[in-house]
């Protein structure tokens, strides 16, 4: 996910559905926790987590609109979602749909544990 210690970590959309083995070696490797909703402070990279029932397409662009208010420059939004076949699993089209109405562009997506995808977003003009 290029993110390494140091780096500032924003975390939105947490459940009790998420992986917190993935969310415990994350925090490891970069040796702080993840910030919360609440932290206002620019940062490197924005976890959002995001579900089917969470909202339809423009549900989605809003979140991820709102999930750029603290990314600083040049940061990545990573947008995890159940993979295919699991409960609350988001279409890839609604992901491509969903992107550029929030002014970002999707780069890569890789499965990041047994349950859960993460799809990179950067904002367009970084591209």
């Amino acid at each position: 996910m290029g993110l390494s210690e140091g780096k500032l970590v924003q975390e939105l959309g947490f459940d009790e559905d998420i992986d917190f083995d993935f969310r415990n070696t994350l925090e490891d490797e970069l040796g702080s926790e993840l910030l919360t909703e609440e932290d206002q402070e620019p940062v490197d990279a924005v976890l959002l987590w995001w579900r089917e029932a969470d909202g339809d397409v423009d549900d989605l662009a809003d979140a991820l609109m709102d999930s750029q208010t603290t990314l600083d420059t040049g940061g990545a939004l990573w947008l995890l979602t159940p993979r295919n076949g699991r409960d609350g699993h988001v279409p890839p089209a609604d992901i491509a749909e969903a992107a550029p109405t929030a002014g970002l562009h999707v780069t890569t997506t890789a499965g990041v544990s047994a349950d859960w995808s993460a799809t990179r977003l950067v904002a367009k003009r970084n591209l």
